[in-house]
């Protein structure tokens, strides 16, 4: 049951993804030729007017294919007999509508259990924090030049700079107060530490709160999906660590089982959590200027529109068949480590 689910949630966000690229497409008058969920070869499908609808074997991707894409057509209704701005709406829009799933989802969430105040509920004795004055009912409201709105933020942004000063802004009674501290390393944790102890119990707010606090709950995954990016690219953690949809379908899993325990209100919610996350990552990732990734595509269509006429469609197509390879060759890295660390 817990792996269906997993996948459930996989191709719900993917679809999503897709249907952003099929619904502007239609909208610029592209032809699409099919519109699909999965990889590989087709299990069912039908055709509705010009376009094919389907389901692969493999539960992982998906596609919306439209006439001219990847090649070159005569068509008029071709991708790439529309002008730039209507290609770059195309490209963006899988991105741009995995945010707003993202979003949604995150309303839904904060309304059914609230959010974790970035409330101080005691410091550590010997820690910076107690001797920068900081005490129970402190109110964090920015670490150097990033705004605060959840507690997680606070140690999310100390484990991304570790070891770094950092300025803190705090409220207390209604004023503001900053200072400076460094955080310390804690051998029993095994991680720099300024020494807080914050409430992660949630709060829930008016329909305002709750729709602004869903936008900072994006506005968080997409911080820290990028943090996590900045370190790989830095070295500071390491390729094997990436963890692939095998991975991430072990990890959901074990969530729900944990969570089955305390009943099903509680696998929602998680379940909920893991599809923000993971839908505003893909909108990240794809994002990318990276060949043969959405990023990668709008780099090109931008360089045309700045240019006034397309880049060469054979070096384009060569450098997002190179990016493809690349990319898969990516996926089976980071599914054959999911499944070392599964059997180790």
């Amino acid at each position: 049951m817990k792996f269906i689910i997993a996948i459930i949630l996989f191709s719900i966000i993917i679809l999503f993804h897709e249907l952003g690229h099929f619904l502007l497409a239609k909208r610029a008058g592209i032809r699409v030729n099919e519109f699909c969920l999965g990889m590989g070869p087709t299990l069912v499908g039908f055709t509705k007017g010009e376009t094919k609808y389907s389901i692969k074997l493999l539960p992982f991707g998906g596609a919306c294919m439209m006439e001219g894409e990847d090649a070159e057509s005569d068509d008029a209704r071709a991708f790439g007999q529309k002008t730039v701005w209507q290609r770059i709406s195309v490209v963006a829009a899988g991105p741009v509508f995995n945010f707003i799933m993202a979003f949604v989802f995150a309303v839904i969430l904060l309304a059914c259990a609230g959010y974790d105040r970035p409330e101080v509920v005691g410091v550590m004795e010997g820690f910076p924090a107690e001797e920068a004055g900081l005490r129970a009912g402190d109110t964090i409201k920015k670490i150097n030049h990033k705004s605060i709105h959840f507690y997680r933020e606070v140690s999310m942004y100390t484990m991304f700079h570790e070891g770094e000063q950092l300025k803190i802004t705090y409220e207390r009674d209604g004023e503001k107060f900053s200072t400076v501290l460094t955080p310390k390393y804690d051998e029993e944790s095994g991680r720099y530490l300024m020494g807080l102890n914050g409430t992660y119990a949630r709060e829930r707010g008016n329909v305002i709160e709750t729709v602004q606090h869903g936008f900072y709950e994006i506005k968080y995954w997409i911080w820290t999906t990028l943090q996590s990016l900045r370190m790989l690219i830095t070295g500071q953690v390491g390729v094997n660590q990436m963890s692939g949809p095998v991975g991430i379908v072990m990890t959901i899993g074990d969530t729900y089982d944990q969570s089955v325990e305390d009943g099903y209100f509680y696998v929602f919610l998680n379940m909920l959590n893991f599809a923000i996350l993971l839908s505003a990552n893909l909108g990240v990732m794809n994002l990318l200027p990276l060949p043969a990734l959405d990023g990668g595509r709008l780099v090109f269509l931008i360089i045309e529109a700045v240019r006034g006429k397309k880049v060469d469609p054979e070096k384009e197509g060569m450098v997002h068949f190179v990016g493809i390879v690349l990319l898969m060759g990516l996926m089976v890295f980071v599914m054959f480590n999911d499944i070392r660390n599964i059997i180790m």
